[in-house]
Protein backbone atom coordinates (compact mmCIF):
# COMPACT_ATOMS: atom_id res chain seq x y z
CA UNK A 1 0.00 0.00 0.00
CA UNK A 2 1.29 3.46 -0.89
CA UNK A 3 1.45 5.23 2.46
CA UNK A 4 2.61 8.55 1.02
CA UNK A 5 -0.68 9.28 -0.76
CA UNK A 6 -2.99 11.22 1.53
CA UNK A 7 -5.53 12.38 -1.04
CA UNK A 8 -8.92 10.82 -1.75
CA UNK A 9 -11.05 11.21 -4.89
CA UNK A 10 -14.79 10.67 -4.40
CA UNK A 11 -17.44 10.59 -7.13
CA UNK A 12 -20.60 9.17 -5.55
CA UNK A 13 -22.25 9.10 -2.16
CA UNK A 14 -19.20 10.60 -0.44
CA UNK A 15 -19.51 13.82 -2.47
CA UNK A 16 -20.75 16.91 -0.66
CA UNK A 17 -23.83 17.19 -2.90
CA UNK A 18 -25.27 13.86 -1.72
CA UNK A 19 -25.85 14.98 1.88
CA UNK A 20 -25.02 11.44 3.02
CA UNK A 21 -24.44 11.06 6.79
CA UNK A 22 -21.01 9.51 6.06
CA UNK A 23 -20.01 12.87 4.55
CA UNK A 24 -19.92 14.31 8.08
CA UNK A 25 -17.39 11.61 8.98
CA UNK A 26 -15.35 12.33 5.86
CA UNK A 27 -15.10 16.04 6.66
CA UNK A 28 -13.85 15.31 10.19
CA UNK A 29 -10.68 13.77 8.77
CA UNK A 30 -10.34 15.25 5.26
CA UNK A 31 -10.66 18.71 3.76
CA UNK A 32 -11.96 19.52 0.31
CA UNK A 33 -9.37 20.62 -2.24
CA UNK A 34 -12.01 21.09 -4.95
CA UNK A 35 -13.54 19.50 -8.01
CA UNK A 36 -11.36 17.08 -9.97
CA UNK A 37 -11.61 14.39 -12.66
CA UNK A 38 -10.15 10.92 -13.17
CA UNK A 39 -10.13 8.57 -16.15
CA UNK A 40 -13.12 6.31 -15.67
CA UNK A 41 -16.58 5.30 -16.87
CA UNK A 42 -19.92 5.13 -15.07
CA UNK A 43 -22.47 2.33 -15.35
CA UNK A 44 -26.07 2.28 -14.10
CA UNK A 45 -26.40 -0.54 -11.56
CA UNK A 46 -30.04 0.38 -10.93
CA UNK A 47 -29.89 1.35 -7.26
CA UNK A 48 -26.86 3.57 -7.89
CA UNK A 49 -24.19 4.25 -10.52
CA UNK A 50 -20.82 2.49 -10.29
CA UNK A 51 -17.45 3.35 -11.83
CA UNK A 52 -14.52 1.50 -13.34
CA UNK A 53 -11.17 2.80 -14.53
CA UNK A 54 -10.55 3.14 -18.24
CA UNK A 55 -7.61 3.87 -20.50
CA UNK A 56 -9.95 5.67 -22.93
CA UNK A 57 -10.53 9.42 -22.83
CA UNK A 58 -13.57 9.11 -20.56
CA UNK A 59 -13.48 11.17 -17.38
CA UNK A 60 -15.60 11.15 -14.27
CA UNK A 61 -16.13 14.23 -12.14
CA UNK A 62 -15.82 14.21 -8.39
CA UNK A 63 -14.16 15.91 -5.48
CA UNK A 64 -10.57 15.72 -4.31
CA UNK A 65 -9.88 15.65 -0.57
CA UNK A 66 -6.73 15.61 1.50
CA UNK A 67 -6.34 14.18 4.98
CA UNK A 68 -6.09 16.78 7.76
CA UNK A 69 -3.55 14.81 9.79
CA UNK A 70 -1.26 12.29 8.04
CA UNK A 71 -0.95 10.30 11.28
CA UNK A 72 -4.72 9.64 11.24
CA UNK A 73 -4.90 8.62 7.58
CA UNK A 74 -4.67 4.84 8.05
CA UNK A 75 -7.43 4.80 10.66
CA UNK A 76 -9.67 7.23 8.74
CA UNK A 77 -9.36 5.37 5.42
CA UNK A 78 -10.10 2.03 7.14
CA UNK A 79 -13.44 3.46 8.29
CA UNK A 80 -14.22 4.48 4.70
CA UNK A 81 -13.16 0.99 3.54
CA UNK A 82 -15.84 -0.42 5.84
CA UNK A 83 -18.46 1.96 4.40
CA UNK A 84 -17.50 1.07 0.81
CA UNK A 85 -17.64 -2.68 1.41
CA UNK A 86 -13.91 -3.28 0.99
CA UNK A 87 -13.55 -5.18 4.27
CA UNK A 88 -15.60 -8.37 4.00
CA UNK A 89 -15.82 -11.79 5.60
CA UNK A 90 -13.62 -14.61 4.30
CA UNK A 91 -15.03 -15.98 1.05
CA UNK A 92 -17.00 -12.82 0.18
CA UNK A 93 -16.07 -10.55 -2.71
CA UNK A 94 -15.60 -6.89 -1.74
CA UNK A 95 -18.14 -4.52 -3.31
CA UNK A 96 -15.42 -1.97 -4.08
CA UNK A 97 -11.65 -1.99 -4.19
CA UNK A 98 -9.51 0.94 -3.13
CA UNK A 99 -6.71 1.85 -5.55
CA UNK A 100 -4.39 4.70 -6.43
CA UNK A 101 -5.45 6.77 -9.44
CA UNK A 102 -4.31 9.92 -11.15
CA UNK A 103 -6.67 12.79 -10.39
CA UNK A 104 -6.61 16.04 -12.33
CA UNK A 105 -7.50 19.30 -10.66
CA UNK A 106 -7.33 22.35 -12.93
CA UNK A 107 -5.29 20.21 -15.32
CA UNK A 108 -2.69 19.38 -12.67
CA UNK A 109 -2.21 15.65 -11.90
CA UNK A 110 -1.88 14.20 -8.43
CA UNK A 111 -2.12 10.74 -6.90
CA UNK A 112 -5.27 9.93 -4.94
CA UNK A 113 -7.09 6.94 -3.53
CA UNK A 114 -10.37 6.00 -5.22
CA UNK A 115 -12.98 3.29 -4.73
CA UNK A 116 -13.64 1.35 -7.97
CA UNK A 117 -16.55 -1.08 -8.35
CA UNK A 118 -15.32 -4.65 -7.88
CA UNK A 119 -18.02 -6.75 -9.58
CA UNK A 120 -19.16 -7.44 -13.13
CA UNK A 121 -20.80 -4.63 -15.09
CA UNK A 122 -22.29 -7.05 -17.61
CA UNK A 123 -25.71 -5.84 -18.72
CA UNK A 124 -25.34 -2.44 -17.04
CA UNK A 125 -25.97 0.53 -19.32
CA UNK A 126 -23.10 2.97 -19.76
CA UNK A 127 -23.72 6.41 -18.30
CA UNK A 128 -22.43 8.91 -20.82
CA UNK A 129 -22.25 11.86 -18.45
CA UNK A 130 -19.21 11.80 -16.26
CA UNK A 131 -21.01 13.29 -13.27
CA UNK A 132 -23.16 11.16 -10.97
CA UNK A 133 -24.97 14.16 -9.49
CA UNK A 134 -26.02 15.44 -12.93
CA UNK A 135 -27.01 11.94 -14.05
CA UNK A 136 -29.19 11.26 -11.01
CA UNK A 137 -30.79 14.70 -11.26
CA UNK A 138 -31.79 13.99 -14.90
CA UNK A 139 -32.85 10.41 -14.15
CA UNK A 140 -35.09 11.46 -11.24
CA UNK A 141 -36.82 14.38 -12.97
CA UNK A 142 -40.62 14.04 -12.79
Amino acid sequence: MNTTTFQLFVYGSLRSGFRNPIYNYLTQYFHLLGEAVVKGQFFDKGEYPVALPTLDEHFITGELYEVNNAEEFSWAIEQLDDYEGVNVETGEQPLYRRAITEAFQNGQPSQAWIYWYNHSIEGMPVIETGDVLKYLHEKNKP
